[in-house]
């Protein structure tokens, strides 16, 4: 009965020196502005998209920061409409790309909050995705 806590506990621990958004290497304090920004969001949402082949009306903001989970870290939104499993394209999305340490951490739908006053510029590199 005691070992389900230790078994949950060590899925939500730290990978070592991996920063996440729960804990881990950065332990609070000011987080670097992330230099590769646009590589590192095209590598994310390679892994994020189904097919990210097709996507169209690709825009970006600038990171800036935004609390996350009661921290500061820098989130840069993105604009833009996908390829739907038909070939058909329906509605423009917004998600948001948070950075831990300089680099990209994870993938957020939910916006309003984080990407509220953003000011987009194209992003034409998420348009010319390829698998």
């Amino acid at each position: 009965m005691l070992a389900l806590p230790l078994a949950l506990a060590a899925c939500f621990g730290s990978d070592g020196d991996r920063p996440t958004l729960l804990g881990g290497t950065q332990a609070g304090g000011p987080q670097p502005f992330p230099d590769n920004f646009r590589s590192d969001t095209l590598a994310v949402m390679r892994t994020y998209l189904n097919n990210p082949v097709g996507v169209r009306d690709a825009s970006m903001a600038e990171p800036v920061q935004r609390e996350v989970g009661g921290r500061q870290f820098y989130v840069s939104c993105l604009h833009f409409t996908p390829r739907e499993t038909d070939g058909s394209y329906k509605i423009m999305r917004e998600r948001a790309v948070i950075f831990v340490n300089g680099r990209a951490d994870r993938v957020v739908d939910r916006t309003s909050d984080l990407c509220a006053g953003a000011v987009y510029a194209p992003f034409p590199e998420l348009e010319k995705m390829t698998r």
